[in-house]
């Protein structure tokens, strides 16, 4: 639980109770795909029960999970399929078909072979500390983050998140880490980074299992390159990766963390107990580690909603450059982040 995480900040006018999430998650539940769908999402209860809650609650902490399924179909078997359909035509009529007709051939092909496609199916944990006022998705891809923000903003009624976006950039921070051999407080840093040239030649050094306070790397990044990941270890509890795009990879809880527990703890809610209760207090840590948090994108987002409008209840009408521009939703509230929305670094380790 909890492997990889995109942070953003829920916006202080947001004020639900966790019957009313459950309800507007019980309009979207997953189902399978059908015989002729391709893809099919929705929400699933987290324990894993049959018809269980959608939304729960551990400790304060709100857990909910997001499923997604879609269809395995090889470009390579629809491109047969096509193939044969368009020679079949030809045999009879004695001419090809033309542009449009192929891209028709393509939809039929589709639609005859998606019964016989194989399922795959994935899904993400999403955390909702209402105290902190935290949305949690675990996954490192931002776009498989953007679409389920997007999903959630529709369907929770004034819901307005950020991007968390601190003062200074993890890559200037991870920079100045490894060049003057100073980690933040709490922190240290650990065998592993990945250093990129900003250089049309794009060149990279990674380093595993390596020590990274040796000139070598400060030589690196004296010709230019940069941090993007860096291994560290918050208090000698938790392990992660961090990204030039805020992105906390690699998430795993040391020995310590489970000082005191018996080896037949275990279940949700003890699993929820140990993420939730660590990484609360290490996220609030990293951020001052990178010098703050900058103004929050989503009184900036609300401000742009309400002039359009749609009122954000105590904020008022002011413009600012800070962040990306707003996008309204159905369901009234906004997305957005920082000016620089992080890279989709890593789509390919999504969970779906």
């Amino acid at each position: 639980m909890f492997k990889n995480m995109i942070v953003y900040r829920i916006a202080p006018q947001w004020q639900v109770e966790l019957t009313q999430v459950e309800d507007a998650l019980a309009k979207a539940p997953f189902l399978e795909c059908g015989a002729t769908q391709e893809k099919s999402l929705g929400w699933v209860p987290p324990r894993g029960d049959p018809h269980g809650p959608l939304a729960e609650s551990v400790g304060g902490q709100w857990i909910l999970r997001f499923m997604v399924e879609t269809k395995v179909l090889p470009g390579s078997v629809l491109a047969r399929r096509v193939k044969e359909k368009a020679e079949r035509i030809e045999q009879e009529t004695g001419r090809k078909p033309g542009k449009k007709e192929s891209k028709e051939l393509k939809d039929e092909a589709k639609l005859d072979l998606l019964p016989m496609a194989f399922t795959k199916q994935g899904s993400m944990w999403i955390w909702i500390d209402t105290a902190s006022r935290l949305l949690v998705l675990d996954t490192s891809s931002q776009g498989r983050a953007d679409e389920v923000v997007t999903l959630l903003v529709e369907s929770l009624p004034g819901l307005s998140v950020s991007l968390i976006n601190t003062q200074t950039s993890p890559q200037a921070a991870m920079s100045h880490w490894l060049k003057e051999q100073e980690p933040p407080v709490g922190f240290t840093v650990d065998r592993e980074c990945e250093l990129k040239s900003a250089s049309e030649e794009k060149s990279v050094v990674r380093y595993a299992r390596h020590a990274l306070d040796i000139e070598e790397v400060q030589a690196h990044i004296d010709a230019g390159k940069l941090p993007t990941k860096l291994a560290l270890t918050w208090d000698d509890r938790v392990s992660f990766m961090l990204t030039e795009g805020l992105q906390i990879k690699k998430v795993a809880f040391l020995d310590t963390v489970f000082e005191g527990t018996k080896a037949d703890d275990g279940g949700f809610d003890t699993d929820v107990a140990i993420a939730t209760g660590e990484l609360v207090k290490l996220i609030p840590d990293l951020i001052e580690a990178l010098g703050g948090e900058a103004e929050s994108g989503v009184a900036s987002a609300a401000q742009a909603v309400a002039a359009d409008g749609i009122a954000a209840p105590g904020v008022p009408k002011a413009p600012t450059a800070a962040s990306a521009p707003a996008r309204k939703s159905a369901g009234g509230g906004v997305v957005t982040g920082p000016k620089d929305v992080p890279v989709d670094t890593d789509p390919g380790s999504a969970p779906f």
